[in-house]
């Protein structure tokens, strides 16, 4: 079901990728400057205020987007918003846990790579309960880590950390391809990946064909 929070945050994130304010993009779509302002998203009386489907249609025309992107930026509000359950987990030593052939999937990530959303198990996290807030963990699945990490290892993994070169890493692409490599290499532009299994190639990518990368802070093994 669409929310009142997803349409107007799909709005708001569609102007920040074309470098608008809200009231930017409406004069852009060709609409009353103040018809995004936050003040214009609920009446005097308090009631929800939505915006009309001529306003959305105008939108997508004046930027270029696409219907399913408008929907995709939804999508993304709403795995933000399921967030806050992720962060309301009782305190403790339990981090969220999942696949690594799941984590590929829509649902699990926000924009960020932090972990959002229905679905995760959840697993005790051998370290100090000092942790920092959105280390999750990633289970091995399959031989294409070896021999470094084996099948049902687990990876601790730290999205927002500062990372260097040789560090351990998980990248995810927007095509939804996640993986388990070495930085090499970053620039402003790409960056360069080492395999960890020798039998598969190193990996390259341009900054915008990747959604986050994280650092791996501890593996089991």
């Amino acid at each position: 079901m669409l929310s009142h929070e997803q349409i107007w945050s799909a709005i708001d994130r569609l102007a920040e990728r074309h470098a608008l304010t809200p009231s930017g993009l409406a004069r852009r779509s060709g609409l009353d400057p103040t018809s995004f302002n936050k003040s214009k998203r609920l009446s005097h009386d308090g009631r929800l205020r939505w915006p009309s489907t001529e306003s959305i249609a105008k939108v997508l025309d004046a930027t270029g987007a696409s219907v399913e992107q408008f929907l995709g930026f939804m999508s993304a509000a709403a795995r933000t918003s399921g967030a806050s359950e992720l962060s309301s987990l009782p305190p403790g030593n339990s981090i969220p846990l999942i696949g690594f052939a799941q984590a590929g999937a829509g649902g699990f990530f926000d924009d960020a790579g932090f972990p959002a959303g229905q679905g995760w198990d959840m697993v005790e996290f051998p370290a100090t309960p000092g942790r920092k807030a959105g280390v999750y963990a990633l289970e091995v699945q399959g031989e294409s880590m070896l021999p470094l990490y084996r099948d049902g290892d687990v990876l601790i993994v730290e999205p927002g950390a500062q990372i260097r070169r040789n560090d351990r890493v998980v990248v995810k692409t927007r095509e939804g391809e996640v993986m388990a490599k070495v930085l090499l290499r970053q620039s402003a532009r790409s960056i360069e990946l080492l395999s960890l299994n020798p039998d598969h190639p190193n990996r390259s990518f341009d900054l915008a064909d990747v959604e986050w990368i994280a650092r791996i802070i501890w593996a089991s093994q």
